[in-house]
Formats: structure tokens, C-alpha cells, sequence
């Protein structure tokens, strides 16, 4: 017997700065091929679609800044602690609706800064969750671009941090260990976050484009 296919939406749009068309692009394929039908939508009105919303198993969020309306924060919110997954990368999902305190409760984290532009910098995945499926077998990924200091609680699953250093004239004197990939539990729902992912050359580093295939099917329901 074929077991039903998996639903999976596609969310884009915001600040134009992260190429959201282009960046969600790149994933819909491996969505495709790892068995869910994908349906792609360039406005948040679709949260407040019940029906819709009540059938999805994955939402990928690719939405920088921008406000968001409360019957499409409703259905989200409600989607997700009913049990569909939640992800997306950087300022697409941890940058979204700065103005929307439920969705920075639902998130527990908000992006704050990227002290300086782009520098290389490395995500070093944290040695006590190195077998988690999203991470297994990276140890690390060095990266061109920016680094994202975030503000998080303590409710999210870190399993691989970034070190921000200071530079002379920051108001910060030690290095500041923020988190850079982590899942999260939002009633029956899995949230994935992968801070990282500015630019295409991002997205298409080979270990940091296979943490966000694996944490976008570890996120969805099932």
C-alpha cells in the first residue's frame, strides 16, 4: 500500500536582500525528491487559510523582516503546535516580523546583529550532538559571510555554535558564543533554525546545504 505523500509549503518573500525566490529555489527540488508535494506561496496570507494550513506535515520559511497580520500569525502558530513542521535559515525565519512578539515567543530566538559585514568565520557543531541526524558526520563548516548574533532562550537544542570575536573599538571585550544551527519543540511541532545562509555561496557550501535538506525533513511531522 503507497503511503499518502507528504505536504510541504513553501513561504517567500520580505526584504529582497536574501534572494528568497532564488534561495527557495535551490531546496524545493530535494523537498520534491525526498517524497512531499510542495506548494509555493509569495504572501504570508496563506497562514490564515485553516483548511490548508490544518494538512501540511512541513512550512519552509524564507520571509526577511515585514510585518505579518494576526490571523496569518494565528494560523501558524496553531499549524505548528499541532504538529507541522517549522524551518527555514537565517534572516528568513530569525529575522522575520520583528515586531510580532508571539512569533518571537513561538521561535525563541530573534537575530540582533552581524557585527561587521562579510568575514570568515566557522560553525562548529557541539561535540555532545554530533550524532543528531541534522548535523551527523560535520564537524565543522568555515564560511565567507555574515555571522549572526542572536538573542535566544533557553528552550532550543543548540547543536552547533559560532564564536563572534571582538574587534578594537566594539563596545564587547570577550568572545561571544552565539548559537548557529538548533531545533526546537513547539507543542507537537519541530522547529528547525540554521542561522547561517546570507547568500548563494552559502546555500550551495556543500555541508551547510545538507544541514538544511536534513533539518527541513527532520522538522516535518512523521
Amino acid at each position: 500500500m503507497n503511503m499518502p505523500q507528504r505536504r510541504a509549503l513553501v513561504v517567500r518573500g520580505g526584504w529582497p536582500g536574501h534572494s528568497p525566490e532564488v534561495a527557495t529555489d535551490l531546496f524545493v527540488p530535494h523537498l520534491i525528491e525526498a517524497g512531499f508535494d510542495v506548494i509555493v506561496e509569495n504572501s504570508l496570507e496563506v497562514y490564515a487559510d485553516a483548511e490548508l494550513m490544518a494538512g501540511l506535515d512541513l512550512i519552509v520559511q524564507c520571509w526577511t523582516m515585514g510585518e505579518i497580520l494576526p490571523d496569518e500569525l494565528r494560523g501558524l502558530r496553531t499549524a505548528v503546535a499541532a504538529g507541522t513542521g517549522f524551518a527555514g535559515w537565517h534572516g528568513g525565519i530569525i529575522d522575520s516580523f520583528r515586531l510580532a512578539t508571539d512569533y518571537l515567543q513561538m521561535m525563541g530566538a530573534q537575530f540582533a546583529a552581524h557585527p561587521g559585514d562579510l568575514l570568515d568565520h566557522t560553525i562548529t557543531v557541539q561535540p555532545d550532538r554530533a550524532d543528531h541526524p541534522v548535523v551527523a558526520g560535520i564537524s565543522s563548516i568555515t564560511l565567507h559571510s555574515e555571522q549572526y548574533w542572536v538573542l535566544t532562550d533557553a528552550a532550543i537544542d543548540v547543536l552547533a555554535t559560532t564564536q563572534i570575536h571582538p574587534r578594537p573599538g566594539d563596545p564587547w571585550t570577550d568572545p561571544l558564543t552565539c548559537p548557529a544551527i538548533w531545533t526546537r519543540t513547539w507543542g507537537e511541532g519541530r522547529i528547525f533554525v540554521c542561522a547561517p545562509g546570507h547568500h548563494m555561496a552559502d546555500l550551495v557550501n556543500p555541508d551547510l546545504r545538507a544541514v538544511i535538506e536534513r533539518g527541513m525533513v527532520w522538522a516535518s511531522r512523521g
